[in-house]
């Protein structure tokens, strides 16, 4: 039976406390926004710690909340807003215990489509990619050091949960993991505006059995030892004198491009 509690400081309300303007969540758990993503949350392998709900986004989950093996507690707004600091989370809130991100052996291992991502430090960002690249038949996510935590409240809102479900490894060793996709036959390619590259309608036309799209954070694109490691320095052809494309929208037609038939 749900919870209802009319105390914002009340302790089993702890993790959800001052969300906003935290860049870095807690190492054991996530916090899941949007009744959306909380009903990818309960189909998913995280374990529910807690749900905090507005009454109205109780009777929005109702079909769901039975499934729930977890205290569910549900406030009014003002209650959600206190507790929260924050209003844009639609009166929603989950805590879910982390898992383990999957290692770069792991994935490689039964892998045939892959995005990498180097220095992808935007949040919302990398939500975009990880939802293009579930919906566009990636088998998994290559992160290097650097890249913003996959778990993270807005990663996780922006991908509609996807990332709940894509597998995710982070590379402790950088660029050294492209030679390591490259030696398990993985073509890797570079996504990069330069007008002497190859165009992605010509590699795709025929792509190999192993790919993997490389990309650079918005902005500055790719460092040159992850450009020298690729295989392939790839463009997406543009038109009009336009530069190029935001991460999101290049990344989702580099997938596209080598995506297997649905």
């Amino acid at each position: 039976m749900p919870i209802r509690i009319t105390d914002p400081t009340d302790p089993r309300l702890s993790e959800y406390v001052a969300l906003m303007g935290k860049r870095i969540e807690h190492p054991d758990y996530c916090i899941v926004e949007t009744s959306l993503v909380i009903r990818r949350l309960i189909g998913s392998a995280f374990p529910i710690r807690s749900l905090l709900l507005l009454p109205e986004q109780a009777d929005r989950l109702a079909d769901v909340l039975p499934l729930v093996d977890a205290p569910i507690y549900l406030v009014d707004r003002d209650v959600m807003n206190a507790t929260a600091g924050f209003n844009v989370h639609r009166g929603a809130l989950a805590s879910a215990t982390r898992r383990p991100l999957a290692t770069l052996d792991d994935i490689v291992a039964t892998a045939t489509r892959l995005v990498v991502l180097e220095g992808c430090n935007d949040h919302g960002n990398l939500g975009v990619i990880a939802r293009s690249a579930r919906g566009l038949g990636m088998d998994g996510m290559l992160l290097d050091p650097s890249c913003a935590d996959p778990f993270y409240r807005r990663s996780l809102r922006v991908s509609m949960g996807e990332l709940l479900y894509l597998p995710v490894a982070r590379c402790s060793e950088w660029p050294a993991a492209l030679d390591t996709l490259i030696a398990a036959d993985f073509d890797v390619w570079a996504l990069t505006p330069s007008a002497d590259a190859v165009d992605l309608d010509d590699l795709a036309r025929t792509p190999p059995a192993k790919v993997a799209i490389l990309v650079g954070a918005e902005g500055p694109g790719l460092s040159d030892a992850a450009m020298q490691a690729a295989t392939h320095r790839v463009r997406i052809p543009m038109h009009h004198g336009v530069d190029s494309l935001n991460i999101g929208h290049a990344t989702a037609i580099a997938m596209a491009a080598i995506a297997p038939r649905a």
